[in-house]
């Protein structure tokens, strides 16, 4: 396991919230293996896009302190 940052720890809840929206569309119940692939590229962008969005708005806020996103 990585050691992560606070940053990326806070990316990941940023993102879990995004993966939880997609879930309730497609329904809690739903077990993964039940899933078409569709929806497992659906949930895995959502994942990878707004763990990205999250870490670039977080080195926004800390240009000043850091100037290139740190991934």
């Amino acid at each position: 396991m990585v050691d992560l940052t606070d940053a990326e720890k806070a990316a990941m809840r940023a993102a879990m919230k995004m993966v939880a929206e997609i879930m309730e569309e497609i329904g809690w119940q739903t077990r993964l293996v039940d899933l078409s692939e569709a929806q497992v590229l659906t949930l895995i962008e959502v994942a990878i896009g707004g763990f990205q969005d999250a870490m670039r708005e977080i080195a926004a806020a800390n240009e000043p302190h850091s100037p290139e996103v740190p991934f």
